[in-house]
């Protein structure tokens, strides 16, 4: 009797858990050298030859052509904790990878997977009250934010300038939209421009559109601005059915194109008396009526996408109007300046100051595509992480510190938990120690007495992590350095790899259909 389709592939036991846990440690090992700040970079070429080059675990992960499911689910590791905090990719995966790996080594001998789990579980807990006490008890300022942005873009591609005062601009963006309430993450945007060295990266008070006027003649600085945003077709109203109309003379033509002028001159009157200063059309404008528009000072951009409207109206207060004649004063938005500028063959829009300072822009600047897109994925995790940190107000050692206390706790709880499970916390705690591990393997320095000797520093000194300073590393205390990271990093990621691991150590029969 056959209870499967007789083309269906069939992997159980010990064998499937083997192939489950082998695809997830290829994965973590992938990204495993690209960690801290002398990581590695990849280069990664899909099949049309597009190139990136990164060290930034998530975008490794998500360029990767990965099939096998259970390798899946370490990727899903990694963009969990990009979507939750925006940083700590790469430790979630190799931290979910090589407590695989520990798993791997408990079920060879003969440590059954439930029991794994069960341990897994109490190593968890035990991690996440050791984070809370590596909480450091400060005030999370402007300064030691900016000790947060730059720990997290040490390492990674800043072109010309240095992840210190790229970390001045992120804090600088992440002030302008926190307030009692939070902070308004989704209120700053990173915009990309080649063309210039990074060091011409700014912030910019408001948005950037990637837009052109509708003439040539119009302003190209507008101060002080009343915007409208219109869902109107400035141009010829045309019917739906067909129609032919005869002209038998020159004054009959004369007359229809005296009757458009008129009609598009309207439209343009309609706007000026208003009193608007500046108009977003998500339809198309008809040449004559921006001409009309241009001579009277009006700026006008047209075909705009739902995406950047909303933007805008978000940023100046503005309201969507759909017709000319219900446009009024209480539509309008405001802001201090709207300039239009040329990088190359690009034209921009800057919509800055007044209502539109709710929202802000980091303008980043590069002179090649890789080079901006390496900093556009730097400033972002910057961002989350800032964020992060300036919501909750906690923040921990870095430098491979945290984990080595993380370790030393779940070690010493260890020798009070009764039966086989034991074994599972204890080799929870090894595969926390693969981070420290990798931060000295990736500086050159011998990673298992480097662990020994961190460990020792920790014991005598209280806190213990792998600083680097340019082309020194040095075993010191991360916090006096400068080099700290958001406790919810590292909550995290110790959260999501253990949910991962654990189910994919529970994993002994794969039935996988042709």
């Amino acid at each position: 009797m056959f209870i499967l389709n007789e083309d269906s592939q069939r992997t159980e036991g010990r064998d499937a858990q083997s192939s489950n846990i082998m695809a997830g440690k290829a994965v973590a090992e992938s990204v495993r050298t690209t960690l801290g700040p002398r990581g590695m970079d990849k280069m990664l070429v899909d099949s049309g030859g597009e190139v990136v080059i990164t060290n930034d675990g998530a975008t490794i992960l998500e360029e990767m052509d990965i099939e096998h499911p259970a390798a899946q689910m370490i990727v899903e590791v990694s963009e969990t904790q990009e979507a939750e905090v925006g940083d700590g990719t790469t430790t979630a995966a190799v931290i979910a990878g090589n407590l695989l790996a520990e798993a791997e080594d408990l079920l060879e001998q003969d440590v059954h997977a439930t029991t794994i789990v069960e341990g897994y579980h109490e190593a968890a807990r035990i991690a996440l009250d050791a984070i809370e006490d590596q909480v450091l008890d400060v005030e999370v300022d402007d300064e030691l934010l900016a000790q947060v942005g730059k720990s997290s873009m040490t390492g990674k591609g800043t072109g010309g300038l240095t992840p210190a005062e790229l970390a001045e601009t992120v804090v600088t963006a992440i002030g302008h939209v926190a307030d009692d309430d939070g902070v308004r993450r989704d209120d700053v945007s990173v915009y990309t421009q080649v063309g210039a060295s990074s060091s011409a990266t700014e912030l910019v008070e408001g948005i950037v559109l990637d837009e052109e006027p509708a003439h040539d003649a119009m302003p190209s600085t507008v101060e002080d601005a009343d915007i409208a945003i219109l869902d109107v077709a400035l141009e010829i109203q045309t019917g739906e059915i067909d129609a032919e109309y005869a002209i038998d003379s020159i004054d009959q033509l004369n007359a229809a194109l005296d009757a458009e002028e008129s009609e598009l001159r309207g439209y343009a009157e309609e706007i000026v008396d208003s009193g608007v200063d500046v108009v977003f059309n998500t339809d198309d404008v008809d040449d004559r009526v921006a001409s009309f528009l241009a001579n009277e000072g009006v700026l006008v951009f047209e075909g705009l996408g739902n995406s950047d409207t909303r933007k805008i109206a978000s940023a100046t207060g503005a309201r969507r109007v759909g017709a000319l004649e219900d446009l009024d004063t209480e539509d309008f938005g405001h802001a201090d300046r709207i300039r239009t500028d040329s990088y190359g063959d690009d034209d921009l829009a800057f919509v800055e100051g007044g209502a539109a300072a709710e929202a802000v822009t980091v303008f980043v600047r590069g002179g090649t595509d890789h080079i901006v897109d390496e900093l556009e994925r730097a400033v972002g995790d910057a961002l989350d992480v800032v964020a992060t940190a300036r919501e909750s107000g906690e923040v921990v050692p870095g430098a491979g510190a945290s984990e080595i206390a993380i370790a030393d706790r779940i070690r010493a709880k260890a020798a009070g938990i009764e039966g086989r499970s034991q074994l599972a916390v204890n080799a929870f705690a090894d595969a926390i120690d693969v981070i420290p591990r990798t931060l000295a393997s990736n500086t050159g320095r011998d990673p298992i007495d480097t662990l020994v000797d961190l460990r020792a520093e920790h014991e005598s000194e209280g806190r213990a992590g792998l600083v680097t300073d340019g082309e020194t590393v040095t075993i010191a205390d991360p916090v006096e350095h400068g080099v700290v990271d958001p406790a919810d990093v590292k909550r995290e990621a110790i959260e999501s790899a253990a949910e991962a691991a654990t189910m994919i150590a529970r994993i002994d029969d794969v039935i996988a259909a042709e």
